[in-house]
């Protein structure tokens, strides 16, 4: 698998990496066959991964088990891949508050993680004030020039706050959500980050399943969803691609990616999205339709407005 560089860090990644949400919680439609897996067989997922060429896997102190997963399972395999976790805190609190939350998070992640240096240290769903305050990203900016971090940014919800983080110069990448049926990305926050030499890195390219068959699980309360993925279902036939490989390959052409994660915790998943990273562009007629298709509420696009499930 070919890689990429992500922005100016100099880190080199592949365009597909793994999420390892599902490895420490269960996440995700409920649907028979989603399950969280055992430590050994999370173990064995993330073997796999590295075997296969992916080098690039995300986590976060908020991922339950999945730091201590990775940490034992990966020990003596360091040097294979980038490492990227994310700093739980209390970002309505003071500045010595957020100091102490971050702290307490790294010095966590990096004990269940087995590691004294971390590549990739994002603020876990930072808000619009927060990043605004800049004394988050200013604490990761200190452990950064201490060699305590490689490099830092923000895991972020929404344009706004996107692009409050591609305003701080200290931000190293961003992640965002973007998928086929969430272009919004495509108007400000992607071309800001290709200015500014920031790395995207992806998530929720699926939209936690509704681009995939557990869409048939959303309940009625999520029926435009349902209906909006039978009809990408109904584009990627016409492709003669399945929907998940229509929804990776339409997030991975985009020039400002520079990877896309696969949030799993079954190996044919991870298989089946790196077949898709060699699949290249989309053809104009298939683009053209998944333009055409868009939701009235855009609230829909946001998984933490979702009833519970």
């Amino acid at each position: 698998m070919h890689e990429r560089i992500l922005g100016r860090t100099g880190l080199r990644v592949t365009p597909i990496a793994l999420g390892t949400v599902e490895l420490g919680l269960d996440y995700g439609i409920p649907s028979g066959d989603h399950r969280q897996p055992s430590h050994a067989v999370a173990g064995a997922l993330l073997h796999a991964a590295l075997d296969r060429g992916v080098r690039l896997i995300d986590t976060a102190r908020a991922y339950g088990a999945a730091e201590e997963i990775i940490g034992t399972a990966l020990a003596a395999r360091h040097d294979e891949y980038v490492l990227a976790t994310k700093v739980s805190f209390a970002e309505d609190g003071d500045a010595d508050t957020i100091r102490r939350g971050i702290e307490a998070s790294l010095a966590t992640s990096r004990a269940l993680l087995r590691r004294e240096r971390l590549d990739l240290v994002l603020l876990h769903s930072a808000g619009v004030a927060v990043l605004r305050q800049g004394v988050a990203l200013g604490v990761l900016d200190e452990y950064r020039r201490a060699g305590v971090i490689g490099a830092i940014g923000a895991s972020t919800y929404g344009e706004a706050a996107a692009l409050a983080a591609l305003d701080d110069p200290r931000c190293d990448v961003v992640q965002i959500a973007y998928n086929l049926l969430d272009r919004r990305p495509e108007a400000r926050v992607l071309p800001r980050a290709a200015a500014a030499g920031v790395a995207v890195v992806v998530r929720s390219v699926l939209l936690k399943g509704v681009l995939t068959h557990r869409a048939a699980w959303l309940p009625d309360a999520l029926a435009p969803l349902r209906q909006a993925s039978r009809q990408f279902a109904d584009i990627a036939a016409r492709a003669g691609v399945s929907l998940p490989e229509l929804a990776y390959r339409h997030v991975l052409e985009h020039p400002a990616v520079s990877a896309a994660l696969v949030g799993t915790a079954h190996q044919h998943e991870l298989d089946d999205a790196l077949g898709f990273a060699a699949g290249g562009p989309l053809d104009a007629a298939t683009r053209a339709a998944i333009r055409a298709v868009a939701l009235d509420d855009e609230r829909l696009l946001d998984p933490p407005t979702w009833p519970a499930m």
